[in-house]
Formats: C-alpha cells, sequence, structure tokens
C-alpha cells in the first residue's frame, strides 16, 4: 500500500505468488454456482492488492432492502459481526492511551448504575476481558435468526435499557469457562470504550482508527436508543476494511505510525477458548490453521466473521489479507461461499512463500 493510504497499490497476482488466472477461478466458480451471493473480492498481499472483483446485486443493511446495488470500490457495506473485531482494536487503542479499565477489571465495576446485579455472587466474578472473549457465561442465544424477535441481539436492540438487558441475563455458566456467541458481550465493550473515552464510538472510531488509516467515508448504523451497534452496524468499503487488515497484518503500524500496540494486536489474536465449532477465538477474533501449498502445511490465520458471508481472512506468515461482502443475510449456509474463496481461490492458489 502507498504512503498516503489514499489508494491501494495493484501488482500483478503473479507477480506476488499465485497462480496464474486468480480472477477467472473466482469467475469460474461464481458462475458455477459453487460460490454464491458475492458483492466483492478484494485481495492483497505483502500490501499490495492483487484482486479486486464487484458484482450488482440485491443488498440490505441492517435488514433494510436496499434494491439491487452496482458495487464498486466507493460502496459502503454492511460488516454486521465483523464489527465486533474493530471494536476489540479501539479497545486496545483505549488501553493503550490508558482510557480504559485493563481486561482483567471487574466488569459490573464499570456499571455502578445496577448495584443490585453486582451484589450477586454470581456476576461478581465477571471481567472486561470475560466479554472480549465471549466467555460471559450468561444466557444468550443468537442462534436464532436475526429476523427473529427472540434472537438475544434483537432483543437487547428492543430494550428499554441494553446493558441492564444484557447483564441482567441468568448465569449459567461459571465466567471463562465456556464461549458463547454473544452480541451483548460487545455491546458492553462498546460502553467501557464510550466511557472511557467520553466519545461515542463511532467518533472515537473516527479519531484514533480511521482517520490515521485514511478512511474518510463510514457509516455506523444504531439502534432505537440511538446507541451506534458495536456488535454488528458498522458499514464500510471494501478497500477500508482491507486497511484494517493490514493494519493488523503490520501489527498495528500504518504510514510510520503505531495505530495499536503490537501487543495488544498479539493479544488480540492470540487464542483464548475454542468456539463450539471447534475454531479459536481470541478477543473479537476469530483463530484456525489451514493448509497452504506454498508452504506445504497449515498456518494459523485469525478472522473476523459476519452474517450473510461477510469476512476479513489475515495469514500473517503469508502476508495476506482478503475482503469478501456478501448477501446471504440469516443463511445457516453462509459460511460456504466465503470459505471456498478462501480455501480454494486464495490459499489453494498461492504457490510461492
Amino acid at each position: 500500500m502507498d504512503g498516503s493510504m489514499n489508494a491501494w497499490v495493484t501488482e500483478a497476482a503473479e507477480e506476488l505468488g499465485f497462480a496464474a488466472g486468480l480472477e477467472r477461478k473466482l469467475l469460474a466458480g461464481i458462475e458455477s454456482g459453487l460460490i454464491r451471493d458475492v458483492h466483492a473480492v478484494l485481495i492483497s498481499r505483502r500490501g499490495k492488492l492483487v484482486l479486486e472483483h464487484y458484482r450488482a446485486a440485491p443488498d440490505e443493511s441492517w435488514g433494510m432492502p436496499l434494491g439491487t446495488v452496482a458495487f464498486d470500490a466507493g460502496t459502503l457495506h454492511d460488516l454486521r459481526s465483523v464489527t465486533k473485531s474493530v471494536v476489540g482494536l479501539l479497545y486496545g487503542i483505549a488501553l493503550d492511551r490508558g482510557l480504559v479499565p485493563p481486561p482483567e477489571a471487574p466488569l459490573l465495576a464499570q456499571f455502578p448504575e445496577y448495584p443490585d446485579l453486582a451484589a450477586d455472587p454470581a456476576r461478581a466474578g465477571l471481567t472486561i476481558d470475560h466479554a472480549l472473549t465471549m466467555t460471559l457465561g450468561l444466557d444468550w442465544d443468537e442462534y436464532r435468526s436475526y429476523a427473529d424477535p427472540l434472537n438475544s441481539e434483537i432483543a437487547m436492540e428492543n430494550a428499554p435499557d441494553r446493558y441492564r438487558f444484557v447483564l441482567a441475563q441468568p448465569v449459567l455458566h461459571a465466567p471463562g469457562t465456556r464461549w458463547v456467541y454473544s452480541g451483548g458481550a460487545t455491546a458492553l465493550v462498546g460502553a467501557v470504550i464510550e466511557r472511557g473515552t467520553g466519545l461515542r464510538i463511532e467518533d472515537f472510531a473516527r479519531d484514533a482508527l480511521f482517520a490515521p488509516l485514511g478512511i474518510s467515508h463510514f457509516e455506523w448504523m444504531s439502534g432505537r436508543d440511538g446507541v451506534a451497534s458495536p456488535a454488528s452496524g458498522l458499514r464500510l468499503r471494501p478497500g477500508d476494511l482491507l486497511r484494517i487488515g493490514q493494519m493488523v497484518l503490520d501489527h498495528g503500524l500504518a504510514g510510520g505510525r503505531q495505530i495499536v500496540s503490537q501487543g495488544w494486536i498479539e493479544t488480540s489474536c492470540a487464542r483464548v477458548v475454542s468456539t463450539d465449532d471447534g475454531l479459536g477465538y481470541g478477543r473479537f477474533w476469530f483463530t484456525d490453521a489451514a493448509f497452504v501449498p506454498a508452504f506445504g502445511e497449515v498456518r494459523p490465520w485469525v478472522a473476523g466473521f459476519g452474517n450473510g458471508g461477510q469476512r476479513l481472512w489475515l495469514m500473517p506468515d503469508a502476508e495476506l489479507a482478503c475482503v469478501i461482502f456478501s448477501g446471504n443475510y440469516n443463511a445457516p449456509d453462509a459460511w460456504v461461499s466465503p470459505t471456498r474463496i478462501w480455501r480454494e481461490i486464495v490459499l489453494a492458489n498461492l504457490q510461492t512463500i
């Protein structure tokens, strides 16, 4: 990426170690129906863009139909739960600046308006880190469709007090012992960031992360109470999400400036707990490994995942990043197409280390 960060430097995929015909192989997968509902795919290696593909397709934003959108480099798109990974970085920036308590700090101490909850011995051990790692041990159900009002994240958005709604959920497990996917956990971390910085999360993001990366255009969807959703509300252009990924690959550096400390990048991306489908989870980042023919073995990756097939895949050992925007919202098979792109288009066609 160039020093100004206003545009990506492009280079032929073959020059950066990929097999010939990378985009043609992506198109073949789309035309065959094996890869579906794709809106945008960007691939970079060593900070240079090697593939950029957009399509016209129906889209929505937080369930609101947008009609058919002719996607291009300037089009904003829902990140859905990839927003969580961005929020994890924002917490790290605020932590580096001494604006928020450390991960081991008691969680309920950050919400003094709920003394009744703080007095409950079963909740006394909750920490900020339990929210960051989604190991709160509280009842939460996001396996229902997000079109279902009984989905816990949707119920939280509809609740008169989102933070009490999350913190008052029944205690099912001891904190730190079991991973349960929870947009409520991210909402709590968002509140910690806002209370510590004195800024709305979208304003802190603009000043502390987006502006230093040259990201000038974004939207952050808000609930009925006007609070921007840390769990799923961010909308970015594809190249801008790729910038965030590149910064993570570069250990928090961008344009000669340390945006996020290297220590927090490492802490965020380190596996802490196993998810219910066998992946690892750090602090709002999924982790695992995949076979890479160029290496002849598996190599670790980290990723942000979002409803509908939104993905930010990163493989540090290969200096590789991939953004995928898709429109397969609320579908149980939404993971299939982006995973095929990552494994069968990106990794399978990487020929040199």
